[in-house]
């Protein structure tokens, strides 16, 4: 590969403007030299930068805070406490860890760590190369002193955190001190003086609230408190703490699980911490890099683990959602587990007592393709044991009070308060919650996951037969305390719930078997022995069904299996606990806790390493401590603590004070270990220190189960108890090949699920989210401080950041710190570039080169260093405010009364404008009447124009009219008197002397009248033509259905036709049959079936037949041609009352018109008399055929005997 030197390249400004910075820190090489700035890599490798390391005493102390030693001048801005008060606050706050820091070297190397079989070779040179470089820094620690920065408050008076008597942090400001003692005035007004020790410095206001804890400029718990307290207040319930997600429980529904949310997230128009952001990160990054991811999701009961588990998975439905099938499977696995696998404890109403981890494959486009459930450390001592005020698991309770009538009376269920394993405590119900309800809920859930309704059956038999195995009693059968179960309805039911006879039952709780020698012998149990059978038989039925369960869920999401190898997988695991009394769970809950921890140390150190030598930042001397020798405790063979357990374990008089005992004597010099009277002993682990107590852990470590009970299981009837036994078996076996132990403990089995969780983890990229339990009451809007510290201590959340902020927490790229802090220059030039800004404002403020370093495209910070920077921009900024202030005030009131001058101006004209248009349209308006006034003038002198004219008219019109009639009365003869007149119209020949008018008014009525005669008659003409049309198309109408009704009668005559020539040949047959079987009656039977009769038509229609009488022609012996012959006399008739009917049927088909009968009716009458009569005609005839071949085998055997009697007379 070709290369060029370093010579040859052309430099940039960037790189040029370096060399000068360093050729001139050579020449001056001032007292507050800053670090060396990178250089530039001349090939594809990056160089090594040549860079001051850390102090070599740099450490991490108690409440986040950093000490190391120099003698660097007052005023600076480091932040450092003394190593005395440091160990004495740790003290004080019950915290019992290390400094991180300062590494510490492990001896030896656990061969049994996941993480071996990766480091190899490498971690042996680390462990030497690291002993070397810590025995150089103790030689060089003694050169250096330690200066506590809180002076620094305390003279500049600043804003503190001060700890009161009862251990309340609260907030303040330093007004004045007096020795080691300081007066700080409180929020609230009050004046307190407390010790220098007790105060913190706290963090400018504009880091209030702040998303990621890492921006905090001061790192302490009341800092990091306050700040999700301030969060928590404002339902702001997730933060970060550098690469961990913060979960707050609210207890309470806050809307941002929305699809708003959801489309927010996805599109990254949204960047504020969340459940969904971690969820999207893992999603990008497993398409983008195609590497496995996982979301690790811890924190104590209660805390929100598993909502916040079902809100990841949610989020990753809806981005790789495809037909809808899987995803929503996944999503009711949920409900299924959390039936099964939750109960109600005194923390939390709603606990999960297992681990589960989720792994959900995506195809190459990012769709869901399958998943697959693994569970870890299923809590089974629950079944048979609850603690007051707690409950058993959920579906019990769910079973009994939502079990529908038929299937309670099928498994003979009671009411939850009937059991005894559920009446350890009174608490039956959970507020709010309905268990009836949830079971009708947990059925459609076992549905969708495929669990068909027999199966389901099945498993409530299973559930049902572990509630009446607690119901089991014992009694005393001898001397020896020996007992034997009662056969009462609680083992009757139980046995017939599992499949086995009552007596099996009995013999298997009764009696346990030893082995001597060779041989298994039967021995009788005392009542302790018996209980504990009975108990252990019911853990393991119901653990049993709960894998069982998760197998069938499992199968029901294989589709997992056809994916191409990208996953996202979700663990929900229980968090570290501690209780007054701890037993065996706690031990292994607070183990598997150690090692994901470990994990999380592991992953965090690997992040900070790769973004500090992308940057070229020295990260060689910043290291922390792992929890390697607490894992080292619990782990090393062949004196860890699991070693150990399972060795005492395999001893039969073994006892737990035993085994505690033996802990001490071999683990007494570990300081992870601490020996305590009794049975107790107790383990240091990264959160605390933890008490356990070995009482039960011998018996919950052996998971006893006699081999009497997988003898009874196996000969079960029902196939999950057959299933489980099963198993059972095939696991007991695998041990049994490769070692002498005939079944592995609880504790390596689950060490061994741990490493194989630790292995498919390593090959993950994870993402973390600590779950926090801000109140033990369970109620929304309360925030103990005290209940979130210890957690966040349990979480490792402080630890988290400490470790993110050990190194250089504050990170700003050049281009940013110069935006934001280069005008506090006091001289700029406009041509410098963003990194000679940035150190200039470092140089200015007296920033020592320790507190800061310079990558290639970022300039990191100490912890507190941008504090001082961000205080100075306030008071400049104040300063520029208050300058703006008076010069925009200024700019303003000349703007006012150049604004009022141009207003006049402008008023002015506008006026003048307004009255110009005013005027304008004024005087169009005038013009306008004016013209309209002369036109309504017009038009009113043409109207009494044409008024007079018309007036004119008729006064002429008049007057001729007088004139007119003026002269037709002159014209008139005189009339005669009235009386004479009414004389007159007696005679007829006056009658010529009537007036025309008279005559002319009677013509008119005359006329009306005949007009509305003829009227009337053409009216009535119109609707006899109309009645004709419509007679004459019903006339045609009944033409066409003469025509179809004799077509059909024809058919019909035809059809009758042959239906009688087939009877006509039947007749004939039998005529021939009867002439063939009988010789005697042959006349006889000829005359009576004439062939002519068969096409006889003029007999008579039917006559009077009576049916059984004899004819005189034949006797008894002629018996069946009679009937023969009535047959034959029968069919002439009706064939001739059929024809009849025929022709009666058209004959009325012709007077169809005139006629009420319907032929079609009469024509289906008649077929059904005749298929009738057919078929009755048919059904004698045949038997009378029977009848005569009968008479015929009785003659021919009469013959026959006659014939053989003869020929014996003649013998």
């Amino acid at each position: 590969m070709l290369s060029a030197s370093p010579t040859s390249l052309a430099k940039s400004s960037l790189e040029e403007m370096l060399e000068n910075l360093r050729r001139r820190d050579e020449e001056d090489k001032p007292k507050d030299l800053p670090p060396a700035l990178p250089s530039r890599p001349t090939s594809k490798a990056r160089l090594p930068s040549a860079r001051r390391s850390l102090p070599t005493n740099f450490r991490v102390v108690a409440n986040g805070e950093y000490c190391f030693g120099g003698g660097g001048g007052g005023g600076g801005l480091s932040e450092v406490e003394g190593k005395e008060e440091a160990k004495r606050k740790e003290e004080e706050l019950g915290e019992k860890r290390d400094v991180f820091g300062s590494k510490r070297l492990r001896k030896d190397v656990n061969v049994d760590s996941p993480y071996y079989l990766v480091q190899g070779k490498k971690g042996e040179d680390q462990v030497s190369d690291a002993k070397a470089e810590v025995k150089e820094i103790e030689k060089r620690k003694t050169n250096w002193k330690v200066n506590d920065n809180i002076e620094y408050f305390i003279n500049k008076k600043l804003r503190v955190w001060c700890r009161q008597p009862n251990g309340v942090w609260e907030s303040g400001a330093i007004q004045s001190t007096s020795g080691e003692e300081s007066f700080v005035s409180l929020t609230n007004g009050n004046v307190v003086k407390v010790s220098a020790d007790d105060v913190l410095p706290a963090n400018p206001e504009i880091l209030e609230g702040v998303n990621d804890l890492i921006q905090l400029g001061y790192l302490n718990e009341p800092s990091v408190l306050h700040n999700l307290k301030y969060r928590y207040s404002r339902d702001m319930i997730y933060s970060k703490a550098g690469p961990v997600l913060i979960a707050v429980n609210p207890y309470k529904d806050i809307p941002i699980y929305g699809k708003d949310f959801i489309t927010g997230y996805r599109e990254k128009t949204t960047d504020s911490p969340h459940v969904f952001a971690i969820a999207d990160t893992a999603y990008n990054e497993m398409m983008n890099g195609g590497v496995n991811q996982s979301i690790i999701i811890s924190g104590v009961s209660g805390a929100g683990k598993t909502e916040t588990a079902k809100f990841t998975m949610q989020y990753l439905a809806a981005l790789g959602g495809g037909n809808g099938r899987i995803e929503s499977k996944i999503l009711e696995t949920h409900f299924i587990l959390e039936a099964f696998g939750n109960a109600k404890t005194s923390r939390n109403d709603n606990s999960s007592r297992y681990g589960k981890l989720t792994e959900i494959h995506f195809t190459e486009l990012g769709k869901i393709s399958g998943a697959n459930i693994q569970t870890f450390l299923l809590e089974k001592s629950r079944v048979v044991q609850v603690a007051a005020g707690e409950r058993s698991y959920h579906v019990f309770y769910q079973l009994c009070a939502g079990a529908p009538p038929a299937l309670r009376e099928r498994l003979n269920l009671k009411m939850a308060n009937e059991y005894n394993y559920l009446i350890q405590s009174d608490n039956f119900v959970i507020n709010g919650v309905d268990d009836a309800q949830k079971f009708h809920k947990l059925v459609e859930a076992l549905g969708v996951v495929q669990i068909c309704k027999e199966q389901q059956e099945q498993a409530f038999a299973m559930l049902a037969a572990v509630l009446w195995l607690g119901n089991i009693s014992f009694q005393l059968i001898d001397n020896e305390h020996h007992v034997e179960a009662l056969a009462d309805e609680a083992l009757t039911s139980a046995a017939r719930l599992m499949g086995c006879a009552p007596h099996e039952l009995i013999q298997a709780l009764s009696t346990h078997r030893i082995r001597v020698a060779k041989d298994n012998i039967a021995k009788k149990s005392t009542l302790q022995q018996a209980i504990d059978t009975r108990d252990a038989l019911a853990k393991f039925i119901y653990a049993s069904l709960f894998d069982w369960l998760v197998e069938q869920i499992n199968k029901s999401l294989e589709g997992g299996k056809r994916c191409v190898g990208r996953s996202i997988s979700i663990l929900d695991i229980y968090g570290f606990e501690s209780f007054k009394k701890n037993g065996f769970e706690q031990f292994c809950i607070n183990y598997a806790n150690e090692r994901l921890q470990q994990h999380f140390n592991r992953h965090l150190f690997k992040l900070e390493q790769e973004v500090y030598e992308l940057d070229g930042i020295d990260w060689t001397k910043v290291d922390f401590e792992d929890n390697q020798e607490c894992l080292d405790l619990f782990e090393k063979k062949p004196l860890g603590i699991l070693s150990l357990l399972d060795e005492e374990s395999n001893f039969p008089n073994a006892t737990d004070f035993t085994f505690a005992n033996k802990l001490k004597q071999h683990l007494h010099s570990n300081s992870y270990f601490k020996g305590d009277r009794g049975r107790a002993f107790g383990v240091r682990h990264f959160a605390g220190e933890v008490l356990y107590d070995t009482n039960g852990f011998l018996e919950k470590n052996r998971d006893p189960l006699h081999s009497g009970l997988v003898q009874l299981l196996s000969s079960c009837s029902g196939q999950l108890p057959q299933t489980f036994a099963k198993k059972m078996l095939d696991q007991s076996l695998k041990p049994a090949i490769s070692s002498d132990s005939p079944k592995q403990s609880v504790g390596m089995q689950f060490k061994g699920q741990l490493f194989e969780l630790m292995h498919q983890l390593e090959s993950t990229t994870p993402h973390f989210i600590r779950c926090i339990k801000p109140n033990c009451k369970q109620v929304p809007d309360t925030y103990e401080e005290d209940l979130v510290l210890k957690q966040l201590r349990y979480c490792g959340v402080l630890e988290v950041v400490k470790i993110s902020r050990s190194g250089y927490p504050t990170r700003m790229t050049h281009q940013e710190f110069a935006e934001r802090y280069g005008f506090l220059l006091l001289e700029t030039n406009a041509s410098q570039d963003p990194l000679s800004i940035s150190v200039a404002v470092l140089k200015q403020f007296n920033v020592l080169p320790e507190m800061y370093q310079i990558g290639y495209t970022k300039l990191f910070l100490r912890t507190g260093q941008i504090g001082a920077l961000e205080d100075r921009r306030k008071q400049v900024l104040r300063g520029v405010i208050g300058v703006q202030k008076y010069f925009r005030g200024h700019r303003a009131r000349c703007l006012f009364h150049e604004l009022s001058k141009g207003a006049e101006n402008i008023q002015s004209f506008v006026c003048g404008q307004s009255i110009r248009r005013k005027y304008a349209i004024e005087a169009n308006r005038c013009s306008a009447f004016a013209s309209q006034l002369l036109d309504e003038q017009l038009t009113s002198v043409v109207y009494l124009q044409s008024v007079i004219r018309g007036w004119l008219a008729r006064r002429h019109f008049n007057n001729l009219h007088n004139s007119k009639q003026l002269n037709r009365e002159s014209l008139k003869p005189r009339r005669k008197t009235g009386r004479k007149l009414s004389e007159a119209k007696v005679f007829p020949t006056v009658d010529m002397e009537i007036p025309h008018e008279q005559q002319i008014q009677v013509v008119p009525s005359v006329m009306a009248e005949l007009q509305r005669r003829v009227l009337k008659a053409e009216a009535t003409l119109g609707q006899k033509e109309q009645e004709n049309a419509t007679l004459r198309e019903q006339l045609q109408q009944s033409e066409a259905k003469r025509s179809e009704y004799e077509a059909k009668m024809k058919s019909m005559e035809d059809m009758w036709q042959k239906q009688m020539a087939s009877l006509q040949t039947s007749l004939a047959a039998a005529r021939k049959s009867l002439a063939a079987d009988s010789t005697a009656g042959q006349l006889g039977r000829a005359d009576v079936v004439s062939p002519r009769h068969y096409d006889s038509g003029d007999n008579a229609s039917m006559g009077s037949r009576t049916p059984g009488v004899s004819t005189p022609v034949g006797g008894r012996e002629n018996g069946s041609l009679n009937s023969l012959g009535n047959l034959l006399k029968e069919f002439d008739q009706r064939k001739q009352a059929f024809d009849e009917d025929a022709k009666s049927l058209a004959d009325t088909r012709t007077a169809l018109p005139a006629s009420n009968v319907n032929p079609d009716n009469e024509l289906r009458r008649l077929k059904s008399r005749f298929e009738t009569w057919k078929r009755d005609f048919k059904m004698r005839l045949k038997e009378t055929k029977a009848r005569l071949h009968k008479r015929g085998r009785q003659e021919s055997d009469k013959t026959r005997r006659k014939w053989w009697e003869k020929l014996g007379s003649r013998s």
